[in-house]
């Protein structure tokens, strides 16, 4: 039992982890489309990504919340 717990706790964590990376990435995006000198082209393909980083974190969350929700049930 403890071991289960011991792995549940480290699969928080990565997921957490994952998580905060996708969120991290897309300021990063999202600091390159403010740039005034960026091409079209380039916005358009950061845009892409940065949609795609947030989509990503947003199904993490979504996860994240199911799991809570039918832990907290039983």
């Amino acid at each position: 039992m403890s071991e289960e717990i011991e792995i549940n706790n480290i699969k928080d964590v990565e997921e957490k982890l994952v998580f905060e990376d996708k969120i991290k990435n897309a300021k990063e995006i999202l600091e390159k489309l403010a740039n005034p000198d960026i091409t079209l082209t380039d916005s358009m393909e950061n845009y892409k990504k940065g949609m795609k980083e947030l989509e990503d974190a947003q199904k993490l969350l979504d996860e994240a919340k199911l799991v809570f929700n039918i832990e907290n049930k039983n």
